[in-house]
C-alpha cells in the first residue's frame, strides 16, 4: 500500500512546489473511487492539447498503465507501478531509455504522475509472505484518479471544439461553392458589375486562411465570405428586379422632375465627418449642417414632413448622368468594364461601392425605395468621393434616407460642392 507521507526525489533532482502540490492532491482520493484505466487513457488522448502533453509522452503513459495489474484504478488495489526503463522501452515500441526519461519528466511536470523514489533510486516492491505488496517504489498513478473528472471534462471540451470546427468547415465549403458558382454564372450571363474584382477579393480571403486553421480563424473567414455571398446575391437580385420593372434602357435613363422648386436643403450632418476636416471641406458643405427653408416652405413645413414615403421620389430631383459623373469621377472605375455609360452602369457600380464601404444591403435597399434607384446610386457616388471624411458610410446613408423620406434632403448641393472642389483635387480635361 502507498504511504501517506511526502516523498522527495532521489539524487540531484530537486523538490518543487508543484511536486508537493501533486502529492497533496493525490491524498484526496475519495473512498471507493475508481475508474477504468483505458477509458481514462482515451480521455487523456483527447484532452492532450489542453494538458500540454505529446503523443510520445502518452505512449510512455500507455506502457506504464499496462504494468498496472487491474482494469480499474483504485486506492485499494495500489496505485504505484515499478517497471524498469528496459521494460518500459519494450512496451513503448523500443523507445530509447533517454527519451523515456524525458517523457516521464514531462508527465510528472504535467501533474499526471508522481515519482515515488526508493532509498537507492531503484524501482521495486516489498511484498508480504502471502505475496501482497506492502510498499512499492516507482511511479504513482494517483494523480490520474484524482483528476479523472477534470480530464474527462477537458476531453469533452476538445471534442466539442473539434465538432464545431467540423461544422464550420462544412459551412465554409458550402459558402465557397456558392460564391464560386455565382461569380461564374454572372460572368457567363454577362451581368453588370466588377466581377473580376469580386473574384480577386474572394480568392484573397480564401488564401489568408492557414493550412490548418483554428475554429476562430475559420469562423472569421466564414463571416467574410457569408457577407460577400449576401452582397453578390443582393447585387444579382437587384439587377433581376430592375430588368423586371422595365425591359428597355429608357427606364434607367429617365429623370424625375421635382414638383417643389424650393426644397429643403441640408448637407452632410457634422457627426458623420471625421475630425480634422479642412476649411475647404467646411466651406463645401461637408462638415457643417446647413439648413435653408424658404418662406413659402415655412408655412407648409409641417405638411411637408408628414408626406408619405411613396411621394419622396417625386420630390427628390434627379440630375443628368453627365453631371453626376462630372462631380463624382471615382465611381466610373467600379462600373462594368471599368466605365459608366448609362444609369444601369451607375447602379451596378454603386452596389460594388456599397460593399466596399461596408454599407449593409438593407440600408442601400431602403435608400433605393425612398430615393429611387438613380438617386440612391448618385448618393453612393458622392459618398465615395468623400469616403475619407465619413466615419460610417452606412449610418450616413441611413440618415440621408430618413431625411429624404421627410422631404428634408436634396442631392443638388452635394453635387455642386463636389463639382466646385474638382479643380482643387486636380481634375484634368
Amino acid at each position: 500500500m502507498e504511504s501517506g507521507s511526502v516523498t522527495t526525489p532521489f539524487g540531484r533532482r530537486p523538490m518543487t512546489l508543484g511536486m508537493l502540490a501533486s502529492q497533496a492532491s493525490a491524498r484526496k482520493i475519495e473512498p471507493g473511487q475508481s475508474i477504468d484505466k483505458w477509458k481514462l487513457y482515451r480521455a487523456l488522448c483527447e484532452a492532450k492539447p489542453l494538458l500540454g502533453i505529446t503523443d510520445r509522452a502518452l505512449a510512455v503513459l500507455n506502457a506504464l498503465l499496462s504494468f498496472y495489474p487491474k482494469g480499474e484504478l483504485s486506492r485499494e488495489s495500489g496505485l504505484v507501478v515499478f517497471p524498469s526503463n528496459a521494460q518500459l522501452s519494450l512496451r513503448a515500441h523500443g523507445m530509447a531509455e533517454q527519451t523515456i526519461r524525458r517523457h516521464l519528466a514531462a508527465l510528472i511536470e504535467a501533474g499526471l504522475l508522481i515519482r515515488k523514489d526508493s532509498p537507492n533510486g531503484k524501482r521495486y516492491a516489498r511484498k508480504e509472505q502471502g505475496g501482497e505488496i506492502r510498499e512499492a517504489f516507482g511511479f504513482s498513478l494517483a494523480p490520474l484518479l484524482v483528476r479523472a473528472e477534470e480530464i474527462e471534462r477537458l476531453a469533452a471540451e476538445v471534442a466539442a471544439e473539434r465538432l464545431q470546427l467540423q461544422r464550420l468547415r462544412e459551412r465554409l465549403t458550402l459558402c465557397r461553392r456558392d460564391i464560386a458558382k455565382l461569380i461564374e454564372m454572372a460572368l457567363e450571363e454577362g451581368a453588370a458589375g466588377g466581377w473580376n474584382k469580386i473574384h480577386l477579393h474572394f480568392r484573397a480571403v480564401i488564401e489568408r486562411l492557414p493550412r490548418s486553421p483554428s475554429a476562430d480563424q475559420v469562423a472569421t473567414t466564414l463571416d467574410e465570405l457569408e457577407l460577400l455571398r449576401e452582397e453578390i446575391v443582393n447585387q444579382l437580385e437587384m439587377q433581376v428586379k430592375a430588368q423586371n420593372q422595365s425591359g428597355n434602357a429608357q427606364h434607367f435613363e429617365r429623370h424625375i422632375q421635382n414638383s417643389n422648386p424650393h426644397p429643403f436643403i441640408e448637407l452632410e450632418p457634422s457627426f458623420e465627418t471625421k475630425q480634422g476636416a479642412t476649411a475647404d471641406d467646411r466651406s463645401a458643405g461637408w462638415a457643417e449642417p446647413i439648413t435653408r427653408i424658404p418662406k413659402n416652405e415655412e408655412r407648409d413645413g409641417r405638411a411637408a414632413t408628414t408626406k408619405s414615403a411613396s411621394s419622396t421620389n417625386d420630390r427628390l430631383k434627379s440630375f443628368p448622368l453627365g453631371l453626376v459623373l462630372q462631380a463624382c469621377p471615382e465611381i466610373a472605375a467600379y462600373g462594368p468594364q471599368g466605365s459608366v455609360g448609362t444609369w444601369r452602369d451607375l447602379m451596378a457600380a454603386a452596389v460594388v461601392v456599397r460593399s466596399m464601404l461596408g454599407v449593409s444591403p438593407s440600408a442601400y435597399e431602403q435608400a433605393c425605395e425612398i430615393m429611387g434607384p438613380e438617386n440612391a446610386a448618385t448618393v453612393m457616388a458622392c459618398v465615395l468621393e468623400r469616403a475619407g471624411h465619413i466615419n460610417s458610410a452606412g449610418g450616413y446613408l441611413r440618415d440621408l434616407t430618413r431625411r429624404a423620406e421627410r422631404g428634408e434632403f436634396a442631392i443638388g448641393p452635394m453635387l455642386m460642392a463636389l463639382a466646385r472642389n474638382l479643380p482643387v483635387r486636380g481634375r484634368t480635361g
